[in-house]
């Protein structure tokens, strides 16, 4: 820690240190990624808020975690299986909606729970797995492959068109389920498409902040955005902006401090709100108080022009 703190010293005196960190390929590959994801998974994060599933993210990264084990477990790819697992899950969670309409929550528990379980019972059947699992668990700069990085590619791309040609039947379907209905949306279909494309984003994003931040990616950026943005629309586009600097910064900062990327860009999306938040408290605070003083100089006059008024 104490060398990563001298070389990020070394970095700002002597100026253009900078270029040496893109020297390597898989920094390349990861703030590629990095970046891709941030136009896509801050979006994802507005309608999960708004829709009041924030969890949903944090689910499908680990039964995401599920598809990994047992892809390693049975020597296969388990990025591929990963994927899959998310996209299933993500499927099951809205069937399960449906099931319990009166009990949100309840879909999401279950898959939870679910995947942890299997995940467990995986990862004990092979001995070296747990070694070899950090990365997924917590994220890796060098765990970004060439292969890894053209799946964040495809799927940033199918998200983009997604959110774009279906923004307003998403929105109507966002604030009303009712309303979109008759409004001719099928809410049924495009339910279970919105699914699959957060558990699509889920596990793309996972070779970056890893199973266990992934939410953080997703959601934080998002309440930032909300927090401040006045329309849905600027709250899309500020959740971005937000993502992309948090995930740049993260990036950096762990490449030279050699702290675990996940971590390093929660907690620098976490430092955002927190300073956004309380910035805003501050200008609140001075706005009452000019509001205030402001009408107790119109009761002053009020008072002096009644008082003038009886006197004459």
């Amino acid at each position: 820690m104490k060398q990563g703190i001298i070389s990020i010293a070394w970095f700002i005196w002597k100026g253009g240190k900078k270029s040496i960190m893109f020297q390597y390929e898989f920094m390349q590959r990861a703030f590629w990624a990095g970046g891709l994801i941030s136009l896509i998974a801050p979006i994802l994060g507005v309608y999960l808020v708004l829709r009041r599933q924030s969890l949903m993210s944090d689910t499908l990264s680990h039964v995401s975690m599920a598809g990994v084990a047992l892809g390693t477990v049975l020597h296969a790819n388990p990025v591929i299986f990963g994927f899959l697992f998310a996209v299933l899950g993500g499927m099951t969670i809205e069937w399960l909606r449906r099931t319990y309409k009166t009990y949100s929550e309840v879909p999401v528990a279950i898959i939870m729970t679910s995947g942890l379980a299997l995940a467990m019972v995986l990862m004990n059947m092979k001995t070296n797995l747990n070694k070899s699992f950090s990365s997924y668990l917590f994220g890796s700069i060098v765990a970004v492959s060439p292969s890894q990085l053209m799946i964040i590619a495809a799927v940033t791309l199918i998200g983009l068109i997604f959110f774009i040609l279906l923004r307003r039947p998403l929105y109507s379907l966002t604030f009303e389920e009712d309303t979109a209905a008759v409004s001719g949306v099928r809410v049924k279909l495009l339910s279970f498409a919105f699914a699959v494309m957060t558990g699509m984003i889920v596990a793309a994003a996972m070779p970056i902040v890893g199973v266990l931040l992934v939410s953080s990616m997703i959601v934080l950026p998002s309440a930032f955005a909300l927090r401040f943005a006045g329309g849905f629309v600027s709250a899309s586009i500020l959740s971005v902006a937000t993502g992309l600097t948090g995930v740049f910064s993260g990036l950096t900062a762990s490449y030279y401090t050699d702290t675990p990327p996940g971590g390093t860009i929660a907690l620098i999306l976490l430092m955002i709100l927190l300073v956004g938040i309380g910035f805003q408290r501050v200008i609140q605070q001075v706005r009452n108080r000019r509001k205030g003083k402001a009408q107790t100089i119109l009761l002053e006059r009020t008072k002096q022009t009644i008082e003038e008024g009886v006197f004459k």
